[in-house]
């Protein structure tokens, strides 16, 4: 069974990655969608439009990851966090952000691996995603490592704020935005930090590369514009009028979007944060005495 099934995994990755350029390839020669219409007609968000916010409740279920926890407070997955369909998750990723159907297939499949169920009949509860090392995994950008805060869901706030800060870039409508360099730079200090201070701190090149994908839906669905990723990151809320800034339309694929993970990883340098590193482990030091 076991070796079906990584037969089985090995040829859907395949096919997922030969359907993948076909689409990156159709955006090319396709026309862009009309500013205002990202979002399909007839789906929530559709004109700017988005249901009503309602933060998470006690004994709802949320996750590490912003976006997803965004739907839920939206109601555009349910609210409670509990019981999502991967197929489900699949259609309403792709009709909120605008990633592309490849990759909105990929994702939930994988996901589905990774909690050993079945894509098309089992559900999950958003915190399910939050197995360590799983996907989730070290070093993030707006949560504290597993081992110090094993509650993924808990936002910490002084990284989103140092992360918000770091913006060094202007779109051309004068908007404050965050850069590849920008992301590089704090995901090495975040890696840099984390391996000082914690000690079950682990980081797979795997994860190295997923951290900077997560990292890059920043700069590509949002568009690195930080008055966006406020609402998104902190409050964990669409904002009024949002629509993805990708305007693809077979939305972000996976061919695409490596070009900016790859970008962003490659630029990312721990050793620049050495000094800062040791400062972070002298006061971890100090605080457990």
């Amino acid at each position: 069974m076991g070796i079906f099934s990584s037969v089985s995994h090995f040829f859907f990755d395949v096919g997922i990655l030969s359907w993948d350029v076909l689409l990156t390839l159709s955006n090319l020669v396709r026309r862009k969608r009309r500013i205002g219409h990202v979002t399909p007609e007839g789906h929530p968000g559709y004109g700017g439009l988005w249901p009503e916010f309602k933060p998470a409740q006690e004994g709802d279920s949320r996750c590490s990851c912003p976006a997803l926890n965004a739907m839920a407070n939206h109601g555009i997955i349910p609210r409670n966090g509990r019981n999502i369909s991967f197929v489900e998750l699949n259609h309403q990723i792709r009709t909120t952000y605008n990633f592309g159907p490849s990759f909105c297939s990929y994702v939930p499949h994988y996901a589905a691996r990774m909690l050993k169920k079945s894509y098309s009949n089992d559900t999950f509860d958003l915190q399910e995603l939050d197995l360590h090392n799983g996907i989730e995994h070290d070093a993030s950008l707006f949560r504290l490592d597993t081992a110090l805060e094993p509650n993924q869901s808990t936002k910490h706030i002084p990284f989103i704020e140092e992360l918000l800060a770091a913006y060094t870039g202007k779109d051309q409508y004068g908007n404050d935005v965050l850069t590849t360099k920008d992301l590089s730079s704090i995901l090495g200090k975040r890696r840099a930090i984390a391996r000082a201070t914690n000690s079950e701190f682990s980081l797979s090149f795997f994860h190295k590369v997923f951290g900077s994908a997560n990292s890059s839906t920043l700069l590509t669905i949002f568009g690195g514009r930080v008055e966006d990723l406020r609402s998104i990151v902190l409050h964990e809320r669409i904002p009024e009028g949002w629509e993805s800034r990708v305007r693809e339309p077979y939305g972000l694929t996976l061919t695409h979007f490596n070009k900016t993970v790859l970008a962003v990883e490659f630029g990312v340098r721990e050793k620049d944060w050495a000094e800062a590193a040791q400062e972070a482990a002298a006061r971890h030091r100090t605080a457990s005495v």
